[in-house]
């Protein structure tokens, strides 16, 4: 089985982003998977690990049934799948993740002094980067 958990790591944004403040994802009529990922953040630091999160907004976008979902979820990282590194939130809207030493994650803004301090390495945190949005 697959994951895309992080431990006592923090995922910095993108190099190329040209966020210089963190953002909510805009509000559309159908959610986009930014705008669901971070409202499952946002609302829950520390909760979700990064599969919880991965998985969830996967299976509300297709509807996946309460009951189904267990199954479904092994089905899911049967194979790998993409991690926070390539989410629109570190990418484009300054976000930057933290994962604790269990792997549950929650966001903070490119502009705050927690960032500046994680970024660094302070806490003793693995420090990378979201991923480029151009080669």
């Amino acid at each position: 089985m697959h994951t895309t958990n992080y431990f006592d790591t923090f995922i910095a944004v993108a190099e190329d982003t040209a966020a210089v403040a963190a953002a909510e994802p805009p509000t559309r009529a159908t959610p986009t998977i930014a705008e669901l990922t971070y409202r499952m953040i946002a609302e829950n630091p520390y909760r979700y690990t990064s599969d919880d999160v991965i998985f969830a907004v996967w299976a509300d976008r297709r509807d996946v049934a309460p009951e189904e979902r267990e199954s479904a979820r092994a089905e899911f990282f049967a194979k790998g799948q993409p991690c926070m590194r390539s989410s629109d939130l570190g990418k484009r809207y300054g976000w930057g993740v933290h994962t604790d030493a269990e792997g549950r994650i929650a966001l903070v803004p490119v502009e705050s002094a927690e960032y500046a301090r994680l970024v660094a390495g302070e806490g003793g945190v693995t420090v990378t980067r979201a991923m480029r949005s151009k080669r």
